[in-house]
């Protein structure tokens, strides 16, 4: 089958997004896939028309304020302005956000499933993964142990429902990992870093919390 990949990111590397493509594609490896990033489709027609022509779209994305980002919102308006004369296309995605639940990730599911309807493809199911932010420092753990445990587990059925073009409920899931201990690590490793590095300490952000 022909796979297409869309990496929604607006990050040009390095993105969790990225990470998570890398997991699915051993999964479905013996097909034709390629993959495209967001940040670098210049929406040639040779390219949109190797999108329309694909029996398989996969979206991977960041949540972003619980929606999508303005690159990936593009192309999809771009996409159902030029329309699908193939409508026999499915569509996964993979939508990871910075939170611990993956639930929160449900409105941008609802998002893409609304824009399946509006340019006649199918909606196949969206993977939604918490704690996003913190799934690189995990990268060299195998999937389905430890923390990737769920994770694994979740591109085993979504590698499957894809293989099959299966339609199914959405799945959301969080890691491993105890919620107090990710959000020790998440300000240890990530908030206070990025504040420090714009000029701020730990006493400001509290404050400004309060």
């Amino acid at each position: 089958m022909k796979i297409c990949i869309i990496n929604g990111s607006p990050k040009t590397n390095k993105s969790t997004s990225e990470l998570l493509i890398g997991y699915l594609i051993p999964f479905i490896k013996e097909n034709e896939i390629i993959t495209y990033n967001v940040c670098e489709i210049n929406l040639s027609k040779a390219q949109i028309s190797r999108i329309q022509s694909s029996e398989i779209l996969i979206f991977a994305f960041p949540l972003y304020i619980d929606s999508i980002n303005s690159a990936l919102l593009r192309l999809l308006i771009e996409l159902q302005n030029r329309g699908f004369r193939n409508k026999n296309i499915n569509v996964y995605c993979i939508i990871n956000n910075g939170f611990y639940e993956g639930l929160q990730n449900h409105v941008a599911a609802d998002i893409m499933q609304n824009w399946c309807k509006a340019t006649g493809l199918t909606y196949g199911q969206t993977l939604g993964i918490g704690a996003g932010e913190m799934l690189p420092f995990f990268k060299d753990i195998p999937l389905g142990h430890g923390p990737n445990k769920n994770l694994g587990n979740a591109f085993q059925k979504l590698s499957q429902n894809i293989l099959s073009l299966n339609q199914e409920e959405d799945l959301f899931i969080s890691p491993n990992y105890p919620r107090f201990l990710w959000k020790i690590q998440a300000s240890l490793c990530v908030w206070y870093p990025r504040a420090k590095k714009n000029g701020l300490n730990r006493k400001e952000l509290k404050n400004k919390a309060n």
